[in-house]
């Protein structure tokens, strides 16, 4: 299995918006050859850091799926959030291979 987290800090008056966009998400990834699992993560410390965990059944399949059009679909429609704010964060990424369970 591969992981992928992409975690972000917004404004924690904000949070509760981000989490209502993530709730109502394309669900394009799901369709994703090798996809497995989505989870919307909040940090209880820190309200305002999000975590999107990913989990792909190879990392060759999170690759394909991040070459694809539904995946620069998703991104250019977030790049068009009405709220500048939230649309110019940049996630931190990191990528984890599944070595025992």
């Amino acid at each position: 299995m591969y992981i992928v987290h992409s975690t972000f800090a917004v404004p924690e008056q904000k949070a509760g918006e981000v989490i209502n966009i993530y709730k109502n998400r394309s669900r394009l990834v799901d369709k994703a050859k090798g996809f497995k699992d989505f989870l919307l993560l909040q940090n209880e410390k820190r309200p305002g850091e999000i975590t999107v965990q990913l989990t792909f059944e190879t990392k060759e399949h999170y690759l394909e799926w991040v070459r694809s059009t539904q995946f620069k679909e998703i991104h250019d429609m977030e790049k068009k959030y009405p709220d500048q704010e939230l649309a110019a964060i940049v996630p931190t990424v990191r990528q984890y291979k599944v070595v025992a369970t």
